[in-house]
C-alpha cells in the first residue's frame, strides 16, 4: 500500500514539473499553489522513504540474527 501512495507521490510531482516546464508565462498565484502542493507531496514522500527505510532495516536485523 505504501509503494503505491509513493508512486502516486512520485507521479503527482511530475506533473507538477511538468506543469512548470509548458507554462511559457507562469500565473504567479498558481505557480505558488503548485509549489505549496509539490512540497507537502515532498514532505509526504520523506515520511514513507523512512518508513520503507526502517522495514528494511528490521529486515536485515532478522536476517543478520538467524
Amino acid at each position: 500500500m505504501k509503494e503505491k501512495n509513493l508512486n502516486q507521490s512520485l507521479k503527482k510531482l511530475s506533473s507538477i514539473a511538468e506543469w512548470f516546464e509548458k507554462q511559457e508565462e507562469v500565473d504567479v498565484e498558481e505557480g505558488l499553489n503548485k509549489v505549496k502542493e509539490a512540497a507537502e507531496i515532498i514532505k509526504e514522500a520523506k515520511k514513507q522513504f523512512k518508513e520503507i527505510e526502517n522495514e528494511f532495516e528490521e529486515i536485515k536485523k532478522e536476517i543478520e540474527n538467524d
